[in-house]
């Protein structure tokens, strides 16, 4: 389209649009901004078509394109024959409704609910909590890694939860419950955190009941640089992890009212981040024990603003960007 028919087509759109009434105005508006969000949605995926090299099923390296479908450029593998797209391989590859894709993620940067944000895009809310879900799977593991300097680590402790599970191990509990008894138990999920004076963070679920040190030992290592500083508080598994990694190890005695030691040792920043964590989560009304590395993931997207926007959000999810 030259700029002379294009001229002219803005002058029958401006006319047209004195016409409308405002529902009709909003109908339009609202159909240019799906058009918008699929089209964005579509150069993000493609990117990640366009840096494929090998084939996501025999990882052969002859490939070539092979038609479109719903929007999306197909390949071939001259090796096995197979087809595929820049989604095979992945959780997001069967979801349809793409033009959504852009919208409901902003409804997870806004921290809703899955009817809260079944509601806004007009979804089920089934297919809100699958998408919530299929999302994170990619998304929760995305860290900047290693770890280094003074390190903090901590673990807090939610109430086990089978919610949603056909098959109980226990009673069910009215509403959630409570424990039988105070202070972590085996009744409890144990979420490890550690995290640097820089905002770097890594967090674990070790299963229930207090952490051990070999479940330290199973979850620390591969994420702290060498030579670092691990600042606890004065739990025996961190001494004894410390002392069998090799690592230097300072606590502070929380239980004696110490909070600071030569003024830089303390677990105030990761004590903080457990306080944001269970406060976000509480929104939630209780979450399935199965699912917490996945909001332990969303939720270290959001803190300190590290995914700004749903197309930040799409890219980290697809290329596994680090945030």
């Amino acid at each position: 389209m030259d700029s002379q028919q294009f001229q002219a087509m803005q002058a029958q759109v401006r006319q047209l649009l004195v016409d409308l009434t405002g529902k009709q105005l909003d109908e339009l508006r609202e159909m240019f901004d799906r058009c918008t969000s699929l089209a964005d949605c579509l150069a993000i995926i493609e990117a990640r078509g366009n840096r494929m090299r090998r084939c996501p099923h025999c990882q052969g390296e002859r490939l070539y394109r092979h038609g479109v479908f719903y929007g999306l450029q197909r390949y071939r593998c001259r090796e096995c024959g197979a087809s595929f797209n820049a989604l095979t391989g992945t959780p997001l590859a069967f979801i349809r409704l793409r033009e959504k894709w852009l919208p409901f993620l902003q409804c997870m940067l806004n921290s809703m609910t899955v009817r809260g944000a079944a509601q806004a895009i007009g979804i089920h809310r089934n297919t809100s909590f699958r998408w919530r879900h299929r999302f994170m799977m990619m998304a929760k593991d995305a860290r900047a890694l290693p770890l280094g300097g003074i390190v903090e680590a901590d673990e807090t402790y939610i109430l086990e939860s089978q919610k949603g599970s056909r098959h109980l191990t226990r009673p069910a509990r009215r509403r959630g419950g409570t424990a039988s008894h105070r202070g972590p138990s085996k009744e409890h999920d144990c979420i490890l955190v550690a995290c640097d004076r820089t905002g770097k963070a890594s967090d674990f679920v070790t299963g229930c009941g207090p952490v051990t040190a070999a479940q330290l030992q199973q979850c620390l290592p591969p994420v702290l640089a060498p030579g670092v500083l691990l600042a606890t508080d004065g739990a025996v598994a961190y001494k004894a992890f410390a002392r069998a990694a090799g690592i230097e190890h300072r606590a502070v005695n929380i239980a004696a009212g110490e909070r600071v030691v030569d003024d830089i040792i303390h677990v105030q920043t990761v004590n903080s981040y457990h306080g944001r964590f269970k406060s976000w989560l509480r929104r939630f009304h209780g979450v399935a024990s199965k699912y917490l590395p996945n909001y332990l993931g969303w939720r270290h997207a959001l803190d300190g603003g590290r995914v700004p926007t749903p197309q930040h959000f799409l890219r980290a999810v697809l290329f596994l960007l680090v945030i």
